[in-house]
C-alpha cells in the first residue's frame, strides 16, 4: 500500500495463521482462482504476500517493484475502466449495464494488488526488472496457497490504459505489469494438463 494510504477499507488487525507446506506442494496446488468467498483478506496477510514478493531475486538489487493495494472504492473505479473497455464490444443498449456489472464484480473482490515496476532506459535492466517482478508475483501466489488464499494474475492492454493508471495512481516512470486478485477460493478448478519438462529439455555434454 502506498505510504500515507488509509487502511480503513481493510479488515482490522489479527494474528495471521497458516499451515506450513512444502514449496513443491504449493506449486502443484496453485490455481488461477476466478471466484472468491466473501471472507475478508486481512492487511497482515497482504503485507506477508508483498514481503514474499519483495524477496524475489533481482539483479543489482534494483528492487523495481511497486505495489498498489486497492480498497473497495478503488476496486470499483478500476472495474468501471475495465467495464468501459468491455462495453465497446457489446450492444450499446447493454453497455452501461456491462460497466456497472464489472464495477460491482471488482468491488466484491476481497483484495486487489496492482504490481508496477520502475521504468529503466537501459533495455537489459528493463528486461531484468520485469522478470524480477514477475518472479515476485509467483512468490506472492505460492505463499497465498500456504495462507489458504487464492490468486488470479491479470495482464493485458488495460495495464497501459491512462484511465486505469489514473485509478491506481501509478507514476509516469512506472509501468503496470499485472493486477493480482486475492481472496479465499470459492472453488478450486482442476489442474490443467501441463507438458512434461523432459520433452522441452536439452542436455548438453
Amino acid at each position: 500500500m502506498p505510504a500515507g494510504s488509509s487502511a480503513a477499507a481493510f479488515a482490522p488487525p489479527r494474528v495471521v495463521r497458516c499451515d506450513p507446506m512444502h514449496v513443491a506442494d504449493a506449486i502443484r496446488e496453485r490455481r488461477s482462482i476466478k471466484r472468491f468467498t466473501t471472507a475478508p483478506v486481512f492487511r497482515e496477510q497482504i503485507e506477508l504476500l508483498l514481503q514474499a514478493a519483495a524477496q524475489a531475486p533481482n539483479h543489482r538489487l534494483t528492487e523495481p517493484w511497486r505495489f498498489y493495494v486497492l480498497g473497495p472504492e478503488a476496486r470499483e473505479a478500476y472495474g468501471r475502466v475495465l467495464g468501459a473497455r468491455k462495453a465497446k464490444k457489446v450492444d450499446p443498449a447493454v453497455a452501461q449495464a456491462t460497466i456497472d456489472a464489472v464495477a460491482a464484480e471488482h468491488r466484491a473482490i476481497p483484495a486487489v494488488v496492482v504490481v508496477a515496476i520502475v521504468q529503466n532506459a537501459d533495455p537489459e535492466m528493463a528486461e531484468e526488472n520485469y522478470a524480477a517482478a514477475m518472479m515476485g508475483i509467483e512468490n506472492l501466489s505460492l505463499l497465498a496457497v500456504e495462507l489458504g488464499l487464492g490468486t488470479h494474475i491479470k495482464t493485458g492492454a488495460i495495464m497501459a490504459d491512462p484511465a486505469a493508471r489514473g485509478v491506481v495512481g501509478a507514476r509516469d516512470d512506472e509501468r503496470i505489469i499485472a493486477v493480482v486478485n486475492v481472496g479465499v477460493p470459492a472453488e478450486a478448478p482442476p489442474a490443467k494438463p501441463r507438458g512434461d519438462a523432459a520433452g522441452k529439455t536439452t542436455w548438453l555434454p
